[in-house]
């Protein structure tokens, strides 16, 4: 991932920060709602030599979402709404078995320049969610992000590529409820190319997305190339 950037610049990179991201538009919406964030990756007071590498992943990248965003509307149940969902309440914890996953969440929001505030750069086991949009468990697509590595290593989001389609996702939420999504796919995007509408648009029923960066490591532009992404639904809930 990686950290700030000028809204709508794609090809020059300037950062300050470590892991994530790349072109993220959240779609329109109900009532003439419309969001858009473009999901960048930047890297800036980190050494453009990158880290000995885990696997296939080579140095650090900072998770930036840029843009402008609506006012999160209400979750209001329509005829076209299918599958559970869950009232709006705020997340606390990530698990993921299956990648021994076990990390608390940063709200993530918008900055004054128009930039999502990444998850701090120093900590390599949290995630991040972007609080102006759906929680999860909520209808629509919640988008959580992570780092795959920092400054200092590997960070949470470092095995994100290997979840395979069924694993299970456990969202803890400050009501003490849990909501479980099933995984539908993982796939890795070119930030170049990357499917804003397919990622970020809105969804009949509860959705939820885990976004990391991934492929090659650019030392020119000092930013991965790709974005790894998960694709999950909301499979069951707990309440507390």
């Amino acid at each position: 991932m990686a950290a700030s950037q000028s809204p709508g610049s794609t090809p020059s990179r300037t950062a300050p920060g470590t892991t994530l991201g790349r072109a993220l538009m959240w779609p329109a919406m109900a009532a003439g709602l419309g969001m858009l964030l473009i999901y960048n990756s930047i890297n800036p007071s980190v050494d453009d030599k990158p880290p000995p590498p885990p696997a296939t992943i080579v140095a650090p990248v900072v998770p930036e979402i840029l843009g402008s965003h609506a006012a999160p509307r209400p979750v209001t149940p329509s005829a076209s709404a299918v599958g559970p969902a869950m009232a709006r309440s705020v997340p606390t914890r990530l698990q993921v078995p299956s990648l021994a996953i076990n990390a608390p969440f940063a709200e993530l929001s918008i900055g004054p320049t128009g930039q999502l505030n990444p998850p701090p750069p120093n900590d390599s086991n949290l995630v991040g969610w972007f609080k102006g949009g759906v929680a999860p468990g909520e209808r629509g697509a919640s988008i959580v992000a992570g780092h795959v590595d920092t400054t200092t290593g590997p960070a949470v989001f470092l095995q994100l590529q290997f979840l395979k389609p069924g694993s299970t996702v456990d969202i803890m939420r400050a009501d003490g409820s849990v909501a479980t999504f099933k995984v539908d796919s993982v796939e890795t995007f070119s930030k170049a190319k990357f499917p804003d509408k397919r990622v970020y648009a809105d969804t009949p029923d509860a959705q939820l997305r885990l976004i990391t960066c991934g492929g090659p490591y650019n030392r020119a532009a000092k930013d991965y190339e790709d974005n790894v992404v998960a694709f999950a639904h909301l499979d069951s809930s707990k309440s507390g």
